[in-house]
């Protein structure tokens, strides 16, 4: 049960061949000890590549944040959670950025963003955007090609046909629950007087 401001593990194009953890909350190299910047957990797959706070992360410092699913909350007359995943159930990367900043007593922290983009078909009834999710062979150009261009091309929604969603339990809310009961599969929990 991962949250922001957590330090979890990351594939960076630096260090491709280790798995690392960093600060979910985006920092850019300016932004030192003094700063009154908020880390950013996501970043716009629209403007990544223009944002001053991000723009020298995407072409530098690009990362893949695995995961096996993420959450999605339907609030309506409830607050429901979801969990969204492959169908395979095999794990996944979501496209990220990285970056490193200097804290108060100087240690260095390296902190990284989830990048989003628009819905797909699946997501529309739950929220509007929705994590970028590299295909397994789009995992590679994300990490090493310098052609910004190129780059460019892999920010789209993720396939709809290739995942699935379901309720879970709203004992996710809180972070620290952390077990595997999380992601399984629960009803709907309706509202007493949806029917009146």
């Amino acid at each position: 049960n991962w949250a922001p401001g957590q330090f979890l593990p990351v594939i960076t194009n630096a260090q491709p061949k280790e798995l690392q953890h960093f600060f979910w909350g985006f920092l850019p190299e300016w932004a030192n000890a003094e700063s009154s910047f908020k880390p950013l957990i996501n970043s716009r797959a629209e403007t990544v590549a223009d944002k001053p706070t991000f723009k020298k992360a995407f072409q530098l410092r690009r990362c893949l944040v695995p995961a096996n699913g993420f959450y999605e909350w339907k609030t309506d007359a409830t607050k429901q959670p979801y969990r969204v995943f492959l169908k395979s159930e095999k794990l996944f990367a979501m496209a990220g950025i990285w970056s490193s900043s200097t804290q108060a007593d100087g240690t260095i922290r390296h902190s990284f963003s989830i990048l989003t983009t628009a819905a797909n078909k699946l997501m529309q009834d739950l929220h509007h955007r929705m994590p970028l999710i590299l295909k397994p062979e789009e995992e590679k150009i994300w990490l090493f090609e310098q052609d910004t261009a190129k780059l460019k091309m892999l920010l789209k929604p993720p396939y709809d046909e290739e995942l699935e969603k379901v309720p879970v339990s709203s004992r996710i809310n809180a972070v620290k629950n952390d077990d595997a009961s999380l992601i399984l599969p629960q009803e709907v929990q309706r509202d007493l007087f949806s029917d009146i």
